[in-house]
């Protein structure tokens, strides 16, 4: 008998058996895919707070939104402090016995900028310190200060060995609580 040698030995009508596991793997890995899709889609996104609000809060907030300031640390810490004019500093020739006033140069989230900071004042001859604050959000903030001061000679003497370095800083007022 002879042989065909037409065909190559596979039998008409049958693909490769390898095309139809290639075919069948990636039907199946889409299936997956898209399944892994919905699921994603449809469940509870963890990313975003949800807060529920009763009726009453409702009419509360629709007449009086809640204004919240972007700087909170001056409310957080122990006392109160507030930002100064040149004037009001020198309105008071005597500060109260419980007002502290410092020069704010900067503050930075990372303690190593802070630290960097500091450093570059000292080289000057700027002694400052790293005053850190912790935020109700959790965040954290180094400030870099330099005082107090309750003499506006002694301001005045910073304030320009600052500008000499291009430093600028911010006369801040910090009301100590009475003991």
């Amino acid at each position: 008998m002879s042989r065909d040698y037409k065909n190559g030995g596979t039998t008409p009508g049958r693909g490769s058996p390898l095309g139809v596991g290639v075919l069948i793997g990636l039907l199946l890995g889409l299936c997956i895919a898209l399944g892994v899709a919905l699921i994603i889609n449809k469940g509870p996104t963890p990313f975003v707070e949800k807060k529920t609000v009763s009726a009453p809060e409702q009419k509360q907030s629709a007449v009086a939104p809640e204004v919240k300031t972007k700087f909170d640390f001056y409310k957080i810490l122990p006392g109160t402090e507030e930002a100064v004019t040149d004037k009001e500093f020198r309105r008071s020739a005597t500060p109260a016995a419980k007002d502290v006033y410092f020069l704010q140069v900067a503050a930075f989230q990372s303690p190593a900028d802070a630290d960097n900071l500091k450093a570059q004042l000292a080289l000057t001859g700027i002694e400052a310190r790293i005053q850190t604050a912790q935020l109700p959000d959790g965040r954290t903030w180094h400030r870099v200060r330099i005082g107090p001061f309750n003499d506006m000679n002694e301001l005045n003497a910073s304030r320009a060995a600052l500008k000499q370095n291009n430093l600028e800083a911010n006369l801040i007022k910090v009301r100590e609580p009475a003991q």
